[in-house]
């Protein structure tokens, strides 16, 4: 039972963040509260000491503090800086967190650029009704940067604590 909840509860969290961004241009509060419940229900339940389990909310809270700023500056979306926090604490504070940082923040690069060349493009006009494309051709939108770091979090979640664990487990 532990180990569906930590092969389920993130990747679904992720694609669930990526799918509404990319539709509604919103990240739900409820995707990184469920993030944080199930986190600090389970890792104590997988044998994580105490100190450990203190550095990973403290990952949080300073990924929270740093992406707080970019929000009030207007560089973030308040829902992208909640879902980068609720991440964090998956990912603790280790070399696995800074490579979820790296890879999103590529991918949000890519995607920029492949949503500013899209507007710019007469195919933006044709499918600018589109449902899934929609928000990808409005000028005055934003990037819905959930898409990012919904695939960040994909890639670099089987290198995390919590599924390292319960990848041992059931290789045992």
């Amino acid at each position: 039972m532990l180990e569906a909840l930590i092969f389920v509860v993130f990747p679904f969290c992720m694609l669930f963040a990526a799918i509404s961004d990319m539709l509604s241009m919103t990240i739900a509060n409820r995707v990184p509260v469920l993030l944080l419940a199930v986190f600090a229900l389970v890792a104590p339940l997988t044998g994580m000491d105490w100190a450990t389990y203190g550095w990973h909310f403290a990952a949080g809270a300073l990924v929270l503090a740093v992406t707080f700023g970019l929000f009030a500056l207007g560089g973030m979306g308040g829902g992208d800086a909640k879902l980068l926090a609720g991440t964090a604490v998956w990912m603790g504070f280790n070399p696995h967190l800074v490579e979820y940082l790296v890879i999103s923040t590529f991918i949000g690069g890519l995607l920029t650029l492949a949503i500013l060349l899209y507007r710019k493009s007469p195919l933006a006009t044709y499918t600018s009704h589109n449902p899934f494309l929609r928000h990808f051709a409005d000028d005055t939108t934003g990037v819905p940067y959930g898409i990012a770091l919904g695939i960040g979090g994909l890639l670099t979640y089987p290198d995390s604590p919590l599924m390292v664990w319960a990848l041992a487990r059931l290789a045992s």
